[in-house]
C-alpha cells in the first residue's frame, strides 16, 4: 500500500500540464466572474481546478504576465484582482442603491429618468457591491415587472473603504457591524486588529481585504475607537464617520487662515461703496456664531427706501487655488448636527473676520435696492461695500419689535416686515409654494442628552429676513442672465417642475388623510397651497408637508439658467451665506468678474463643482437628519412609560408608522406586536384591517401610543398602541 502512494504522488508530479491556452481561458473567466475581488494564488488554483505543478507554476507565470499588461493588479498581500479597465463593458454603470438584505437597485449615471430606469439586482448577484458603489451592470433576459433586472459583472469603484459600527468580541475573532442599515454585511476582524476596543464599543473600521465568495465576510482593522455605544460623544462621532464629515482642520489649514492679514487698509476703502453710516444689523438664531448676512436701511428723499443686503465678503480671503480654497471646495458646506457645527472655513474666518458681528468694520458683497411703499424695486446695484453694524438681533428680539412696536430700532424692523410681507405676497401670486416643514431644536444638558423636544416657530421676524435674502439671491441671478442671455458661466440653484407620478402618489396619499386636492393638473402651486392652508394646525401637518416636499424635485446647483419651480423664479443662485456654502463663493468671484466687464469664464470646472456642491449638500442633510434622529430616540429612551398622541403617518405590512404629535418623532408599531387580532394589509388602501374585530387603522388616524423598546445604533422606536379601554 505505502508503495502505491508513492507511486500515485510521482505520478502526479509529472503529469502533463493543462493546455496552455485552456488555462489562460479558465483564469480570464474566474477573473471576469469575480472582477473587483481579490484572489489568492491558492484560490485561484482552487477555482479554476488547477491542481498539477507544471500547470501551478504557468499559471503564476500567467498571472505575473497579465499584470505586467496591467489587466490584473498584485495587492501588497499577494492576491491578484482586475485592474478596472480590463474588462469590456456593457455601458450600465450606476451606483448600488442596497434598500434590504434581499436585493438592490442600480441607478444608472447619466440618467434623466432614474426612477423608471434603475436596475433591480439579487444581492447574490452584486458580486459583493455594497451600497453607494459604483458598478457595471449587464441585463438578464427576464425582468420584475416594469423593473428590469440584472446582475453585477464589474466592481468601478468602491464608496468606502471605511465603515462605523458596534464592535462585538468573542475569544478567536470579532464582528463589526456597521451602522449604516444599508450595509447588510459584518465586517469580519482578527483578534490582533482589535486594539484596545472592548464589545459595545463604536469603532471605525478599515477595509483590508474583500472577499469574493457569497458567505465571505469583508476583513478589515480597527483604525479608531469612538467610545461605548449609546454615549453622546461616540455617537455623533459615529454619525460623523459614517458621512465621512472631517473631525479637526489640518493643522497646514489652519495656519493659512491664522497667516490671513485682517487690516482694513484706506485703499481698500477706496475700492468699496461706503455704508458704515448707515443704519445696519443682523438678524440671525441665539445661538449664532457666523453672521452671513446684514441689511441696511435708509430713507430716501423721494419717500422710497434704501435697502441694503450686505453679505461676508469671503472671496476676499479666501482666493482660488489657496490652501483654504482646496479645503472649502472638500468640505463645500458647514453641516449643522444637533449639538455642534462642522464648518466650511476655520473659525478664523468664519466667527471671526468674515463675520458680520456688531460694532466692526467688515468687508462685504452688497445687493442695494431701492424699493417704494408697494414694495416695488425701482433701481439695484451690486458691488463690494464696507459696512459697521449698529445691532446684533436675535429672531426673539426682533420678532418683539415687531409686536410691541418698542424698542431700538423698532421703526426700522417694522418698515422692513412691511415691505417683506408685500415681497412674499407677490411671491405666492407668480406661483411660489408655501412649504412649511416643521423642525425640532433640543434642550441639551452639559453632556448632550436630550432634556426636551421643542418644535422650532417660524414667525415674521424670521420670514423678513428670508423675503430680503430671496429678493437678492433673485435678483443676482438675473443681472447675470441678462448680461448675456445666460450664455455667460455662472452658478444656479435650479428646482425642475415635479414629476407628474410622484404628485399623483402625493395627492392619492393627501386623500387618505381626508383632504382634497383640486386642479393639480392645471395649477400645481395652487392646488398645493390650498392643501397646505388647509392642514395648518392639524396632526398630519408635519407629515403631509414632509410628504410634499418629497414629491418635488431635488433643488441643485448647476451652471445651466434654468429656473426655479419651488419659489417660482425665472432665475435665481445663491449668493447670502458664503461663510457657509461654497456656491456663494463662487457666485461672489463670478459676479465680480462680471461687474468687471470680463469675458466669461469656461463651464467646465465650474460644471464639476456644482455637481460636488450638491453631491455635499446631501450629504450634510443626510447627517444632519442622523443626528437628529440619534437625539429623538435618546430622548424617547427616557420616556418609555408615557403615552402620547400620535397620528399614523405610513402602513407596510411590517407594521404602522406613527408620528408622535409632541415631539415630531416617528417609531413603528411592529405587526407581530398586534396580538389581540390578526391583521392584514390593505396595501391598496394604506390600511390594516383586524380578520375577526375588522378593526380598522388607516393614514391619518389618530392614536395614543407608548414606546416599548428603542435601538440607538439603529436609530429607531418600538410603539404600542395604548387601548383606551384599558
Amino acid at each position: 500500500m505505502a508503495q502505491k502512494k508513492k507511486n500515485s504522488r510521482r505520478k502526479e508530479s509529472t503529469a502533463k500540464p493543462a493546455n496552455l491556452n485552456t488555462l489562460k481561458r479558465s483564469i480570464q473567466e474566474l477573473f471576469q466572474e469575480n472582477a473587483g475581488a481579490s484572489l489568492s494564488v491558492k484560490q485561484i488554483f482552487a477555482k479554476a481546478g488547477i491542481r498539477d505543478k507544471n500547470s501551478k507554476r504557468e499559471t503564476v507565470s500567467y498571472l505575473l504576465e497579465l499584470e505586467h499588461e496591467g489587466i490584473l493588479r498584485q495587492l501588497r498581500n499577494g492576491h491578484f484582482m482586475t485592474a478596472e479597465s480590463s474588462l469590456p463593458t456593457s455601458g450600465l454603470i450606476g451606483k448600488v442603491d442596497h434598500v434590504n438584505q434581499r436585493f438592490a437597485y442600480v441607478i444608472l449615471q447619466d440618467n434623466s429618468d432614474e426612477e423608471k430606469n434603475d436596475i433591480w439586482v439579487k444581492t447574490d448577484d452584486l458580486m459583493n457591491a455594497i451600497d453607494g458603489d459604483i458598478v457595471e451592470v449587464k441585463l438578464k433576459k427576464n425582468s420584475r415587472g416594469n423593473k428590469p433586472e440584472g446582475k453585477v459583472v464589474r466592481l468601478v469603484e468602491r464608496s468606502k473603504k471605511e465603515f462605523v459600527g458596534k464592535i462585538e468580541i468573542f475569544p478567536k475573532y470579532a464582528f463589526v457591524v456597521p451602522d449604516n442599515r444599508k450595509i447588510h454585511v459584518d465586517i469580519f476582524v482578527y483578534p490582533e486588529k482589535i486594539g484596545d476596543a472592548k464589545t459595545n464599543d463604536k469603532v471605525i473600521v478599515k477595509i483590508k481585504e474583500w472577499h469574493g465568495g457569497k458567505a465571505k465576510n469583508p476583513v478589515g482593522q480597527v483604525t479608531k475607537i469612538l467610545g461605548p455605544a449609546g454615549e453622546n460623544e461616540a455617537e455623533i462621532h459615529s454619525i460623523m464617520a459614517e458621512f465621512d464629515l472631517p473631525f479637526e482642520f489640518p493643522k497646514h489649514v489652519e495656519q493659512a487662515a491664522e497667516a490671513i492679514d485682517i487690516t482694513i487698509t484706506q485703499e481698500e476703502i477706496k475700492k468699496r461703496k461706503d455704508f458704515r453710516e448707515i443704519t445696519t444689523f443682523t438678524i440671525d438664531p441665539e445661538d449664532a456664531k457666523d453672521f452671513d448676512d446684514a441689511i441696511s436701511i435708509q430713507k430716501l428723499k423721494n419717500g422710497n427706501y434704501e435697502i441694503g443686503v450686505h453679505i461676508a465678503d469671503v472671496s476676499h480671503y479666501v482666493e482660488p487655488g489657496s490652501i483654504l480654497d482646496e479645503e472649502a471646495i472638500n468640505r463645500a458646506t458647514s453641516v449643522y448636527l444637533v449639538d455642534r457645527t462642522i464648518p466650511m472655513l476655520p473659525e478664523k474666518l468664519s466667527n471671526g473676520v468674515c463675520s458680520l458681528r456688531p460694532n466692526e468694520e467688515k468687508l462685504t458683497f452688497s445687493a442695494v435696492f431701492e424699493i417704494d411703499e408697494d414694495a416695488k424695486v425701482k433701481k439695484s446695484w451690486f458691488g463690494r461695500t464696507i459696512i459697521y453694524s449698529d445691532r446684533r438681533f436675535t429672531y426673539e428680539e426682533a420678532q418683539e419689535r415687531i409686536e410691541t412696536k418698542e424698542g431700538d430700532f423698532q421703526e426700522e424692523i417694522n418698515i422692513l416686515n412691511g415691505l417683506a410681507k408685500k415681497l412674499k405676497v407677490k411671491r405666492f401670486k407668480n406661483g411660489a409654494i408655501n412649504f412649511e416643514t416643521v423642525e425640532v431644536k433640543f434642550k441639551l444638558d452639559e453632556n448632550g442628552k436630550p432634556l426636551g423636544i421643542i418644535p422650532k416657530v417660524r414667525k415674521d421676524a424670521h420670514k423678513l429676513v428670508e423675503e430680503f435674502m430671496l429678493l437678492a439671491n433673485k435678483s443676482v441671478a438675473q443681472y447675470v442672465y441678462k448680461l448675456d442671455q445666460g450664455n455667460d458661466t455662472f452658478v444656479y440653484r435650479v428646482h425642475d417642475s415635479p414629476d407628474p407620478e410622484r404628485l399623483d402618489s402625493f395627492t392619492k396619499f393627501a386623500v387618505k388623510f381626508g383632504h382634497r386636492v383640486t386642479g393639480i393638473n392645471s395649477d400645481v402651486a395652487k392646488a398645493l397651497n390650498q392643501l397646505m392652508e388647509d392642514i395648518q394646525g392639524k396632526p398630519e401637518q408635519n407629515v403631509l408637508e414632509s410628504l410634499a416636499i418629497r414629491s418635488m424635485s431635488k433643488a441643485a446647483y448647476v451652471t445651466d439658467p434654468k429656473g426655479h419651480f419651488g419659489l417660482a423664479f425665472d432665475h435665481y443662485t445663491h449668493f447670502t451665506s458664503p461663510i457657509r456654502r461654497y456656491p456663494d463663493v463662487m457666485v461672489h468671484r463670478l459676479m465680480q468678474h462680471y461687474l468687471l466687464n470680463k469675458k466669461s469664464p469656461k463651464k467646465d470646472e465650474y460644471v464639476e463643482l456644482c455637481k460636488h456642491s450638491s453631491e455635499r449638500e446631501k450629504r450634510a442633510a443626510d447627517a444632519e437628519r442622523a443626528s437628529i434622529k440619534f437625539k429623538q430616540v435618546e430622548y424617547m429612551q427616557s420616556v418609555e412609560d408615557k403615552a402620547f398622541d400620535g397620528v399614523i403617518a405610513g402602513v407596510t405590512e411590517f407594521g404602522i408608522f406613527v408620528e408622535i404629535t409632541e415631539t415630531k418623532c416617528e417609531g413603528m408599531v411592529r405587526a407581530s406586536s398586534m396580538t389581540d387580532d390578526f391583521y392584514e394589509f390593505d396595501e391598496k388602501n394604506y390600511c390594516m384591517i383586524g380578520k375577526r374585530n375588522k378593526r380598522v387603522f388607516t393614514l391619518g388616524d389618530r392614536v395614543i401610543v407608548r414606546v416599548v423598546g428603542t435601538d440607538i445604533n439603529r436609530r429607531t422606536i418600538d410603539l404600542e398602541f395604548v387601548d383606551l379601554d384599558d
